[in-house]
């Protein structure tokens, strides 16, 4: 690297907005994210994940032909999960009551 070089602050500017990572202002977004964290606490494999026919309960539930799991019981990253997620969100607004904090409460308040 040279010693003289520069970057002048326009460039600086530039360079530090694109790469600075945005923070998710979707309310949604922020709690589907908070109840896939909270159930990587609670369960090493998708809690919806069959062990012994490798199916996925969530597929069941919706009547899906195929109802293997893609994913091998990896719920991180998971569209089924987080569409799942994602419902349940949207179900509990309509309802108008408060949102579950932790990953156990979703089951438990419907």
């Amino acid at each position: 690297m040279l010693m003289g070089s520069k970057i002048s602050e326009e460039d600086l500017k530039k360079v530090l907005t694109t790469t600075a990572p945005e923070k998710t202002t979707d309310p949604k977004k922020r709690w589907v994210e908070r109840m896939v964290k909270s159930a990587k606490k609670y369960h090493k494999i998708c809690p919806y994940f069959d062990k012994k026919l490798g199916n996925c309960f969530i597929k069941q539930l919706k009547y899906e032909k195929t109802t293997k799991c893609d994913r091998d019981g990896k719920f991180e990253g998971c569209p089924v999960f987080i569409a799942y997620l994602e419902e349940k969100y949207d179900q509990y607004k309509s309802m108008g009551g408060p949102l579950p904090m932790d990953f156990r409460d979703l089951t438990t308040l419907v």
